[in-house]
């Protein structure tokens, strides 16, 4: 488990804050397909929070994308970087997320985020960021739709419809599972909306969310609680994941 510190030079502010996203947004690109499904790596990013001890855990599990079996995990624990701030989460998140894909000792491939890229209110959400960050391709599977818009798609695993700010796309609500809630795709870096579906789809086999959400989401929560082991309060405070609608 890698410790993290805050960066030098990292925001403090909203204002700060939102300048670093105006500035890195023109850099996401958005017309490359990315990788075909079901090769290589794809890696799920997440983490979970300890808010009474100001602790952030991520962690980053790297998958085999063709039989979706665990290639290789890392985790970071550190302090949380930024305030709470809707539209800013990003910032609260990045320093450990970047600790962890950079202890794993493989490429990452593909990195799915449980949260946003394209979808939202800045057009700028962690996928986004971390893809610019990094240069990886990234998407974002988030569990709800935030502020946005759409029709109910057809109950069969596959049927997708627009994900709307206004009348612009920004994802799409995809059925992972036949008369299941949907999951909201987006795109975050180097990867099309019709590769964003099709990742999703291949990575969720028998769920409703990712493989590599719910690895990664299982992991960051035990790299928590084994970081506050020992501290007071520590067993009557258990670790939550948080993941509010506007990463």
């Amino acid at each position: 488990m890698t410790t993290v510190g805050v960066p030098a030079g990292w925001p403090t502010s909203e204002e700060e804050a939102r300048a670093v996203q105006d500035e890195l947004r023109g850099r996401v690109v958005l017309d490359e397909p990315g990788p075909p499904p079901g090769t290589g790596h794809v890696t799920g990013v997440d983490v979970a929070y300890d808010d009474e001890r100001d602790l952030v855990a991520a962690a980053a599990v790297v998958l085999d994308a063709a039989t979706l079996e665990v290639v290789a995990e890392s985790t970071a624990v550190g302090r949380v970087s930024f305030p709470y701030v809707p539209g800013l989460l990003a910032f609260r998140e990045l320093p450990t997320v970047l600790a962890a894909l950079a202890a794993l000792p493989c490429p990452p491939g593909l990195v799915v985020c449980d949260g946003y890229g394209l979808a939202h209110p800045r057009r700028f959400g962690l996928a986004s960021h971390l893809g610019v960050l990094t240069g990886l391709p990234a998407i974002g599977v988030a569990k709800n739709p935030f502020t946005f818009t759409y029709d109910e798609p057809a109950p069969a695993r596959g049927s997708s419809t627009p994900l709307l700010a206004g009348t612009e796309e920004v994802g799409r609500a995809l059925r992972t599972r036949d008369a299941v809630k949907p999951v909201f795709v987006s795109v975050g870096h180097r990867v099309s909306l019709s590769g964003a579906l099709a990742h999703t789809l291949a990575l969720t086999p028998a769920y409703r969310l990712p493989e590599t959400t719910r690895h990664a989401d299982s992991l960051c929560r035990t790299a928590l609680k084994e970081a506050t082991r020992g501290t007071a309060g520590a067993a009557a405070q258990p670790p939550t994941s948080r993941r509010t609608p506007a990463s």
